[in-house]
């Protein structure tokens, strides 16, 4: 390294004082150059590191929304879970029967269903349908077993409206009861 500063002088030295100008001239432009060079490059990383800052931003705020959503279906899980330990225990059939008698409904049919296993509750499925009823009455009867204190489930509810008789309907929907294993 020594001899190629050495070998530099020399050459520097014999240059003659227009040559000097010149070569300090060109020396002074590329140090310049490699500054603005370095400055660009520093921008560039600052640039990036601004747009990464605002992504991790935007994912932190992402993830803050997950953990309060989290947080609500943990709520509503519980909630959910304390009522199915606590709840009533009887008959799906039997309860939708009384519930219709008290909302002044008919049944027109009642099918169990198949219903998965799990590994804490067992559910049970009802397929409800109803014929030639009013608007108030399927309101009434849904009504009924949404406030009972079994805890029972809609689920798959279809409203059709009879062809012949425009002010009546025809309702099907799946109740399902879950109790402790």
């Amino acid at each position: 390294m020594k001899t190629w500063l050495v070998r530099l002088r020399t050459f520097f030295a014999n240059l003659s004082p227009r040559e000097r100008m010149l070569v300090s001239s060109v020396g002074i432009l590329a140090a310049a150059m490699l500054v603005l060079l370095a400055i660009f490059q520093l921008l560039a990383v600052g640039d990036r590191l601004d747009a990464r800052r605002a992504a991790a931003e935007q994912q932190l705020e992402v993830m803050a929304r997950l953990r309060r959503e989290f947080d609500d279906v943990s709520v509503r899980l519980r909630s959910v879970e304390e009522r199915i330990q606590s709840g009533q225990r009887g008959n799906l059939r039997t309860t939708l029967e009384s519930l219709a008698q008290r909302a002044n409904v008919k049944v027109e049919s009642m099918e169990p269903q198949a219903s998965p296993t799990h590994d804490r509750y067992r559910e049970t499925k009802v397929e409800v349908g109803l014929r030639e009823i009013t608007l108030a009455q399927a309101v009434s009867y849904l009504h009924e077993i949404e406030q009972t204190p079994q805890p029972l489930s809609v689920k798959a509810l279809r409203i059709r409206t009879r062809q012949e008789k425009p002010e009546f309907l025809d309702v099907t929907f799946t109740v399902s009861s879950f109790e402790p294993l």
